[in-house]
């Protein structure tokens, strides 16, 4: 018997009815001859942790824009956090760990450079609009690798779904809260060393449900979700905690996400970002990539949203700024 039909074997006997299964994949677009020795969530795993794609988020923006201090958490460190949340309480409700860890560690891949604010830039000027839940599907099924990683259609679906419709199996519904209960978390703590917050502005009754420290509201926020969610076919928070989680969130969008402390540069990451975009329709030579498809402006895109901060930046230096200004930039 191959190792990958034991590792079957063990899905079926020790995770949930509710768990999704890896023999029970609805598959791949493209068909494919099973590994033998990795589950087919398991090799979705791999094939996203050793794309370019999960490569590039190490130097991709969180909240803070060219933050000047090495313990700011980045889309990658976001990503792993998700990745560590969502697994603890798959594991817990004894779901797929290796189906929630493929799901987390692609829901990002389609984030542009400067968080937010560069995904808000391409959404002005792509004909077709712009958010970064359906273009992490189309790096993964379309521009990451030789046409795209073919991955499985849970793993898809957990991806596009993050944010927006409710993922299909448990396992993506527990990666979409992962996400919410790791960026408000870290985003928080975050803006508390950045001073953009002081602790004493929070919302001190959403405190005294979640806790006061970092690692205690995460922990209160996953012992809660896996004890509402056992037994149950939804992934959900107790209603008392969900309210503290919810307005803690509204806190952070109106006092760090729009503060002009923490989003001072978001303006100037915008217009950078658009001008390139129009730079790049008038000049396609300049792109180092294969386009595509016919439709040049997707192809921009495509381009814009996979580069790094500093790679657009360096791009809009050399083709914005005169050369004998560069000293100085």
């Amino acid at each position: 018997m191959l190792l990958r039909q034991k590792t079957e074997e063990l899905e079926e006997r020790n995770l949930s009815p509710r768990a999704t299964l890896s023999k029970h994949s609805r598959g791949r677009k493209r068909w494919e001859k099973e590994c033998p020795v990795r589950t087919a969530f398991q090799r979705d795993r791999d094939r996203i942790l050793h794309s370019k794609a999960f490569r590039r988020l190490k130097h991709k923006t969180q909240v803070f824009i060219a933050p000047e201090g090495d313990h700011y958490r980045t889309r990658l460190t976001h990503t792993l956090e998700v990745s560590q949340i969502a697994r603890t309480i798959a594991r817990s409700l004894q779901l797929n760990e290796d189906l929630t860890e493929a799901i987390a560690l692609g829901h990002d891949l389609g984030h542009t450079p400067f968080g937010h604010s560069g995904e808000a830039a391409l959404d002005e000027v792509s004909a077709h609009g712009f958010r970064h839940n359906v273009h992490s599907l189309r790096v993964v099924d379309v521009l990451e690798g030789e046409g795209g990683l073919n991955l499985t259609w849970e793993v898809r679906d957990g991806i596009l779904n993050h944010t927006g419709p409710e993922p299909s199996t448990l396992e993506g519904q527990i990666v979409r809260i992962a996400d919410w209960v790791a960026y408000i978390n870290h985003d928080i703590d975050d803006a508390l060393r950045a001073d953009v917050i002081a602790p004493e502005e929070l919302p001190q009754d959403c405190l005294e449900i979640l806790g006061r420290e970092h690692s205690v509201r995460i922990n209160e926020m996953v012992i809660d979700l896996i004890a509402t969610s056992w037994g149950r076919n939804r992934i959900q928070m107790s209603p008392r905690v969900e309210h503290a989680t919810k307005k803690l969130r509204t806190y952070l969008f109106e006092h760090v996400y729009t503060n002009p402390r923490a989003k001072g540069e978001e303006n100037k990451a915008k217009s950078l970002l658009k001008q390139l975009y129009y730079f790049y329709l008038e000049h396609p030579e300049e792109m180092d990539t294969n386009i595509k498809g016919n439709d040049l402006g997707q192809a921009v895109i495509d381009y814009i949203a996979g580069m790094t901060d500093r790679y657009a930046l360096k791009q809009f230096n050399l083709y914005f700024v005169p050369s004998q200004f560069k000293d100085y930039v």
